[in-house]
């Protein structure tokens, strides 16, 4: 096995060499470098894959890639895209986009998921765009950059399609099934837990990020409002441990009225079996959606890992995911960091949920996958609450195998034992997350770009209010 030196020295050369060139200025990584298969859309430069590319080079001290990538895409963002003759939303970002030479001239063609498999739009990328230019700014103090018109009217634009008023009460965002990171039909639309995690730490960013003046002091004024509600209702309602479950699993159907405990209408017959034996005493996690009758009882991990990164979990409720993680080591670790979502969906389940996907067989993609590019998360949520020791483990675990197994995009099986049926080599995100996650370990510091503090004082008025 080589030795962590080893590894980051190879890591860093394939990073170098899957950067993206537009003329002479690097503006992104592309998604794999894998000769060994057609390239379809892996030779593109995603948004959410580039973030921990982005941040990787922003501790490393190499900012200008990442300012180039933040304004070529926002310059992407203001052109309208269509499908089949409609429109996309204004403020939405991209979810990818490529460099092309027409006619001895280059262009960026950028890919909003009119080509995507399934014609899937991606939400998750202008918050994501959001978040990496706070992380931007904290690294480089550039400031002006985010306080140019052009970038303002940008975050606006992101926020007023991500705040539109519309039928929906809930202080969640309402997406469609399979539109970010879990890009395929899985059961997620609605109010799915990564999109109100990303949701929450992009409105957080966008508060520091509007400029001081009347007009933005009202939009930092609804932004204050939807945090605190959006705080409350994720605490609240998605919150599961082993006191939630049992309150769930005595709760009476059919109530009525403003005095209702069962407000969502959950039966306790819908509760997984699993889900009992799985749950510790001393753990818990947010459920990974939530809608009338109807609660996901999965573990998702992306959602829970940036739940304790942007401080949506309180510092107890962070403890207990992080709890959880430890008790359930083997089911969410195992044998390469980590899984995607626990359990995966199986038999009849799987054919009606996935559409019968064949990349979403069970333990596998996004269906029970492990995913390493998860290691970058789980080392800032380890690292914000004091457990190093837990991805010390998990990194130990993860050298064994992946420049071996030539840093595939994800494993298949219960335990992570075999390198995806389908999985990509030399996948950027599972490189530059292994390279992340070793920085975050030695330079807790660096930890600023992504980490948000819990401001208890801000939410508690609204806690008093509810309780009122």
């Amino acid at each position: 096995m080589k030795t962590t030196t080893n590894l980051v020295t190879e890591a860093w050369q394939l990073l170098e060499r899957s950067i993206v060139y537009y003329g002479d200025r690097p503006v992104g990584t592309v998604a794999a470098c894998d000769p060994s298969v057609e390239a379809l859309n892996y030779d593109q430069c995603f948004v959410r894959d580039f973030v921990s590319s982005a941040l990787v080079f922003l501790t490393h001290g190499r900012p200008e890639i990442v300012r180039n990538f933040l304004v070529e895409t926002l310059a992407l963002q203001s052109g309208e895209k269509q499908m089949d003759y409609f429109y996309a939303g204004r403020g939405l970002m991209p979810a990818s986009f490529k460099v092309v030479t027409a006619e001895g001239k280059q262009y960026l063609v950028a890919d909003f998921g009119e080509h995507a498999i399934g014609r899937v739009t991606p939400v998750d990328s202008c918050l994501w765009w959001i978040i990496l230019l706070r992380a931007y700014v904290k690294a480089t103090g550039d400031l002006d950059l985010a306080h140019q018109p052009e970038f303002q009217q940008g975050i606006l634009w992101i926020l007023k399609l991500c705040m539109a008023d519309r039928f929906d009460m809930y202080p969640t965002m309402l997406v469609p099934d399979g539109a970010f990171m879990i890009d395929r039909r899985m059961g997620v639309d609605g109010h799915p837990l990564e999109i109100q995690t990303l949701f929450y730490a992009a409105l957080m960013s966008a508060r520091e990020l509007l400029a001081p003046g009347p007009r933005n002091d009202i939009h930092i004024q609804v932004i204050n409002q939807r945090l605190s509600i959006l705080n409350y209702h994720m605490r609240q309602y998605y919150w599961l441990d082993a006191r939630r479950l049992n309150t769930i699993y005595r709760y009476h159907g059919e109530e009525f009225g403003e005095g209702a405990v069962n407000k969502f209408n959950i039966y306790p017959d819908s509760i997984p079996e699993w889900t009992f034996d799985w749950m510790p005493d001393e753990g818990g996690y947010l459920a990974g959606n939530l809608g009338p009758a109807r609660l996901d009882f999965r573990f998702f991990a992306l959602g829970n890992l940036m739940a304790v990164v942007s401080s949506l979990t309180n510092a107890e409720e962070s403890r207990q995911v992080m709890n959880l993680i430890e008790q359930r080591w083997d089911d969410l670790v195992g044998q390469m960091p980590m899984k995607i979502c626990y359990p995966a969906v199986v038999d009849q389940e799987w054919k009606i949920l996935t559409g019968c996907d064949p990349k979403n067989v069970p333990w596998s993609y996004h269906n029970g996958g492990s995913w390493p590019m998860l290691l970058w998360l789980m080392a800032a949520a380890c690292q914000k609450t004091g457990r190093t020791d837990l991805c010390r483990r998990a990194m130990a675990i993860a050298e064994r195998r992946l420049s071996e197994d030539e840093w595939p995009e994800y494993y298949d099986g219960k335990a992570g034992r075999y390198v995806g049926k389908a999985s990509r080599k030399y996948q950027t995100w599972t490189i530059a997350g292994y390279l992340l996650a070793q920085d975050f370990l030695d330079n807790p510091s660096h930890l600023d770009l992504i980490c948000f503090d819990e401001d208890p004082q801000f939410f508690d008025w609204m806690y008093r209010l509810q309780e009122f």
